[in-house]
């Protein structure tokens, strides 16, 4: 049985990333919600429609997990979805946690980037009540990345003068970390790098809900069931367009590139 991965549009791309590389026996299924991505801007109410209606495609493909690769969905559908689907349901959640434990001892504070619909949900509100004891985050919603991404925009020319008037009113040498709280944020991992001082975390919730993943199937003794193939749709549509299949082969190679650079 394929696994699915959800997300508005390309964001989740860069959680199964991480997945295909800790889990390259699985096979896939990848949907993003082209017709109505950006999520972020619009009433939850209207964002949690999309989801289920998603997510009941995304059933009916013989799914035995499904991934919810974007911050904003599951910060607003996780726990109707789970109440609702027989079947393991993964979110993501802004890695607020190991930034704050990473500063722990220091003065310096922790930056929460993510959407406007995020970052005013009371899902994270609650997780950094219940971790920021030192009133060290702040929060900064950058829905210009979620646009940039979409429309295949990784030019720094564009991009970085973005993200500098976005950073302007915060005093950048006074974070200990960046907190990338929306999948699309990661595909500009080396551009927010540029911008940040040296020794400046960033750091998003990938890896983490990838391990958690891993262990789910594995306590479901549901590991290795495939060939590594990934099938992608866009809101119920089989990809098939060889130039669209071509676009996320350049989103994987960015990610190499960016990953390679950001390990070092």
């Amino acid at each position: 049985m394929q696994i699915g991965f959800f997300d508005s549009g390309i964001g989740g791309i860069t959680v199964l990333h991480d997945a295909i590389k800790l889990l390259p026996k699985e096979d896939y299924i990848y949907y993003a919600d082209t017709a109505n991505v950006p999520y972020g801007p619009k009433p939850k109410e209207e964002v949690r429609k999309y989801i289920f209606q998603a997510m009941e495609f995304i059933i009916r493909q013989q799914v035995k997990a499904v991934v919810i690769a974007c911050n904003t969905a599951t910060s607003v559908a996780i726990e109707a979805l789970r109440s609702t689907y027989n079947i393991p349901i993964i979110g993501m959640e802004p890695a607020v946690k190991p930034a704050v434990e990473q500063n722990r001892h220091g003065n310096k504070r922790v930056l929460v980037t993510a959407t406007a619909l995020t970052l005013k949900e009371e899902k994270l509100k609650n997780l950094i009540t219940r971790l920021d004891n030192e009133h060290i985050v702040d929060l900064l919603p950058l829905p210009g990345l979620v646009q940039f991404a979409e429309s295949f925009e990784f030019n720094e020319g564009v991009v970085l003068p973005y993200l500098k008037e976005q950073l302007s009113t915060y005093e950048v040498n006074n974070y200990e970390a960046i907190v990338l709280g929306c999948t699309h944020f990661s595909f500009y991992k080396d551009m927010f790098r540029k911008l940040l001082p040296p020794g400046t975390s960033i750091i998003d919730g990938n890896r983490g809900t990838v391990n958690n993943l891993k262990r789910t199937l594995g306590e479901r003794n549901a590991l290795n069931e495939g060939r590594g193939n990934i099938m992608f749709y866009h809101s119920g549509c089989r990809v098939t367009d060889t130039a669209k299949l071509a676009q996320y082969r350049r989103l994987f190679k960015r990610l190499e590139a960016i990953n390679a650079v950001h390990s070092l």
